[in-house]
């Protein structure tokens, strides 16, 4: 169970900043301008606006307003304190303005997500008499590629290009940064063709841009590989050796998430291969590695999408600078491979051992654990924990709370976070609640909640519609589902898929509507796959059609020739009809393809520990006590349920 309210370490996390000394006093100086500064420098280090406030004040009754120092420093402060609009009094203020006070509030409008007011000042700057210097142009690179407006960009560069600042290596390498960042890498190549200066940066920005531009957009073409690798020779061959950026950008093709078989294997060799290089170069023994958190996680998610989340985990344990990524990743490595008790273990641990605070992406992490091992508790104090840190309106978290409390069974929470706390409302929150609602068995309010996400104009997407007929198809409604699907080519446009149809024939054997169901799979726009068969086979098997039951595993078998449940669920069904000759048959096949069944596991969970066991488990140290209960059950359920089909073995 996670107990954030009882852990003390995590309260110096969680309380306020410290206050700073309340401003009673000025302690005379030669020049009072150094006291105001070391005031204000006072008030960035402990976050306190109220001093920053306090000391413009200050400067405003002693004259010192027009100060240049003084005035950039609180122009930092305030955009530093998420008050924009306050450093721009502070400019309009000074009769005087020099380059490094238009830089210093041109960077906090970046900083604040003020596009517009940084395109302003900057077309501001060009046509006045304080004009634009080298790092303000590469501010402003940075800016555009925030705003995500590459005619911007293109203006902002065709000034620089008339200054001459464009030819500045810093500038360079921040304009083609921006252009890698739009995945438009031949405009980056130019820039980088006509740098009379290289540096290690600019190849960095030159190798990232052409992964931006090639791996973002589904490029996996061999031509692509070996471009990429000219490029990393070429830097080589320039005499820069490859850094932690360079490593760090080139480990981003080690993923694993929707890559095949052979592609994941490869993937992990090359993965190891540059964790190689790290360790043979003295990228780990060195600063980089431990100061760089960012190869840190690079390294920890690319062996935990390849299921080594025990050598992520030595990853992990070298770094001797631990902070909520490195953490994040680490516990986000144990849910995606499904041990949920390490990665509750490890999220307790962040916080006593280190100290540190999880975020929300570190919260969105854990919660899948929450739903499998921890429990609703759990979901509780997590959800409590980030109200207090005012983290409980963050979309993706808000999106994973309801998710959860969902999953674990407790629908009124999950409304309550879907109705107050998440004030704005993606497609994700609506297929959320939605595939809430038809898992708790409310259909009917499924659906009208997807009719009311339409009227609010969210277009449905094809997790939402597998939603909301899923929703309809454990309920029954037959003619929403209908409707729901019609609308599909005709208003939304969406091709079904392989789940929506399967949606559909669940439906329909749900409802024993089976030779239906048959012609659906047969008039259907995709070929059918497991899903497919398995709705066809639950349902035969539910209405007792032992020929569509034999037809929908044989079709899956022919899909899933390695799956061994299909065989024994057709050698089960063989048995049942006595037909033994093909029970025979069916485990003739099964041997000689080397498949073996796997054994079953359920699992419950007791005190905050999760106790696991497979068929005819006698491992558990409670395990004479459990099956005498189980004997008690049973002969307890014999005594009030008589059926003939009713056999029980303790073997």
């Amino acid at each position: 169970m996670i107990t954030l309210s009882k852990i003390s370490p995590l309260r110096n996390n969680c309380r306020p900043p410290k206050k700073a000394p309340t401003f009673h006093t000025f302690i005379p100086t030669a020049d009072p301008s150094i006291s105001l500064l070391n005031l204000l420098e006072l008030s960035i280090e402990n976050r306190s606006d109220k001093l920053a406030l306090q000391s413009h004040a200050r400067a405003q009754r002693v004259g010192l307003t027009q100060h240049p120092l003084v005035a950039q420093k609180l122009i930092f402060a305030f955009c530093r304190f998420k008050r924009p609009f306050d450093a721009r009094l502070v400019f309009e203020s000074l009769l005087v303005k020099n380059t490094h006070i238009c830089n210093t509030l041109l960077s906090g409008y970046g900083k604040n997500q003020l596009f517009l007011e940084s395109l302003e000042l900057f077309r501001e700057m060009c046509g006045g008499s304080v004009l634009p210097d080298d790092f303000t142009y590469s501010v402003m690179f940075k800016i555009v590629g925030d705003l995500g407006e590459v005619f911007h960009g293109e203006m902002v560069q065709g000034m620089g290009l008339k200054t001459g600042v464009v030819s500045d290596t810093v500038v360079g390498n921040s304009l083609m940064s921006m252009y890698g960042r739009f995945g438009c890498f031949d405009d980056s190549l130019k820039v980088f063709d006509e740098m009379p200066l290289r540096g290690v940066a600019s190849w960095n920005a030159l190798i990232s841009g052409y992964l931006k531009a090639n791996v973002d957009g589904g490029n996996d073409s061999l031509l692509f590989g070996y471009r990429l690798w000219d490029y990393v020779k070429a830097m080589q061959n320039d005499g820069f050796k490859l850094d932690a950026y360079t490593v760090s950008s080139l480990l981003s093709l080690c993923g694993g998430d929707d890559a095949e078989i052979d592609d994941c294997r490869e993937n992990y060799s090359r993965g190891r291969e540059f964790h190689t290089y790290i360790i043979r170069n003295g990228l780990d023994s060195s600063d980089i590695l431990d100061s760089d958190v960012h190869l840190g996680c690079r390294l920890i998610d690319i062996y935990s999408k390849n299921g080594r989340v025990h050598v992520a985990r030595r990853v992990f344990d070298r770094l001797k600078l631990k902070n909520v990524f490195t953490w994040t990743a680490v516990i986000n490595g144990y849910v995606r491979c499904g041990e949920f008790d390490e990665a509750s273990f490890l999220f307790r641990e962040m916080q006593l051992r280190d100290g540190v605070g999880p975020n929300k992406v570190t919260l969105v992490a854990i919660l899948p654990a929450c739903s499998s091992a921890i429990g609703l508790t759990g979901v509780k104090q997590i959800h409590g924990f980030a109200t207090r840190r005012e983290l409980n309106q963050e979309l993706s978290l808000c999106n994973a709370l309801i998710d959860t409390y969902s999953k674990c069974g407790s629908l009124k929470y999950a409304t309550q976070v879907f109705e107050h706390e998440c004030t704005y409302k993606d497609a994700i929150s609506w297929g959320t609640i939605i595939c809430g609602y038809g898992l708790h068995g409310h259909g009917q309010h499924a659906v009208n909640l997807f009719d009311e996400m339409l009227q609010r104009g969210v277009k449905p997407d094809q997790a939402i519609v597998v939603g909301v007929l899923s929703a309809c198809c454990i309920s029954g409604l037959l003619n929403d589902a209908t409707k729901i699907y019609d609308s599909l080519i005709t208003i939304h446009q969406i091709k079904p898929t392989v789940e929506i149809c399967a949606c559909m024939v669940d439906m329909y054997g749900r409802l024993g509507k089976l030779n239906r169901a048959l012609e659906f799979i047969k008039s259907m726009p995709v070929e059918p796959g497991p899903s497919i068969w398995g709705a066809l086979s639950s349902a035969a098997a539910l209405h007792g059609n032992i020929e569509m039951q034999e037809l929908a595993y044989k079709s899956l078998i022919k899909i899933e020739a390695h799956n061994c449940s299909n065989y024994i669920a057709l050698s089960n069904l063989h048995a049942a009809s006595n037909r033994w000759d093909d029970v025979a048959e069916v485990r003739k096949d099964m041997r000689e393809r080397g498949l073996k069944k796997l054994p079953g596991c359920s699992w419950i969970s007791v005190n905050s520990g999760t106790h696991s066991f497979f068929v005819a488990d006698k491992t558990h140290p409670c395990s004479e006590l459990i099956y005498a209960t189980v004997h008690r059950l049973v002969s307890t359920m014999k005594l009030t349920f008589c059926a003939p089909d009713f056999v029980y073995s303790s073997d």
